[in-house]
Formats: C-alpha cells, structure tokens, sequence
C-alpha cells in the first residue's frame, strides 16, 4: 500500500501549480487577517467599518470562506488591518508529494 504524503492540502487537492499556489496564499491572508480582527476584540460592525467592508463580507473573512475573495482583496484587506505582506519567491522547485511504503 503506498501512502502519499503532501506538505499541505492545497497540494493534495490541487493539480495545476499556479492555483495551488494562489489557495496557498489566499488561505494564508485570509488566516492572518482573521488572527488580526479577532485580536481588536471590537464587533463584527466595528471591525467591518475598520476594513472598510460589510459586516456580512467580514463574516464571511471569519468564517473561512476564503473562495469568495480574490488575492488582490484580500492583500487590500491585510493593508487596511495594518498587516505587512511580503512576497517570497523561492527558485528552488520543490517536490511537492512523496511516497512511502506502509510498514
């Protein structure tokens, strides 16, 4: 039996390399901006007003649903929540899922 192991699930779902790389980083935004407004301990409507969206478009960023954000709005998010995005790019491929037999 062969087990595959991944390094996240975006790679074990994901096949084409440019989308599985966006997901990866949509959900990682998506995350810290959620560490971010839950740590203003503020409501939902004065967290919204503080990004400058909807209280239900905040709701949807804290519940997880991440798919209906683009990168682009969710980077102008993580902006207005006084987040600092950096952009790393390794030149490195790197294998993204092994295998290994089941003992």
């Amino acid at each position: 039996m062969k087990i595959e192991e991944y390094e996240s699930v975006w790679d074990a779902i994901e096949d084409d390399p440019a989308e599985r790389e966006r997901l990866k980083m949509r959900s990682m935004l998506l995350t810290a901006l959620r560490r971010k407004v839950e740590g203003w301990k503020v409501t939902q409507s004065v967290a919204a007003k503080r990004l400058g969206i909807t209280q239900p478009r905040l709701n949807d960023l804290l519940k997880g649903r991440f798919n209906k954000f683009s990168l682009g709005a969710l980077f102008d998010l993580a902006t207005r929540a006084g987040l600092k995005v950096k952009l790393s790019i390794d030149e490195t491929a790197k294998k993204t899922k092994s295998s290994r037999r089941a003992a």
